[in-house]
């Protein structure tokens, strides 16, 4: 199934940053604006409290299961917002690792930042995300 989404890296830009500068999608395909991914149970729960790469796993099943219903997935992705509430960089590289490993070689370009607090009692990680995807 062809994609949407075509990710642009630069060689005048430095590698060390693990996501592409930019990504295109062409003017038919259609976009999809997700809600923030929170670490949320079915049951409206934060889970797990305290764990930021476990919150990160679960915002990532979330974010995967929106995607699903809008018909895309992560490899749909083009652009992405993880925000971690903490100030110690420890703890915004611990979800940014559970986030990256999720998306694999579709690297998207993405921004990672710490937040002073989110909007659930005990949340820790949400990610935002636009997909794009042809139909």
């Amino acid at each position: 199934m062809p994609r949407a989404v075509t990710l642009i890296r630069s060689t005048a830009l430095s590698d060390i940053a693990e996501y592409a500068y930019a990504a295109t999608a062409p003017a038919e395909a259609r976009l999809v604006f997700l809600a923030g991914a929170c670490p949320l149970t079915p049951e409206g729960e934060v889970a797990p409290l305290g764990d930021y790469a476990g919150q990160a796993r679960r915002a990532v099943e979330n974010l995967r299961t929106a995607l699903k219903e809008a018909g895309a997935g992560l490899e749909d992705l083009i652009s992405t917002r993880v925000l971690v509430a903490s100030a110690r960089q420890e703890d915004l590289v611990a979800a940014w690792q559970v986030y990256r490993d999720a998306v694999g070689d579709h690297d998207v370009p993405s921004t990672l930042m710490g937040v002073t607090v989110l909007g659930y009692t005990g949340q820790l990680v949400e990610i935002e995300a636009v997909a794009a995807v042809l139909d």
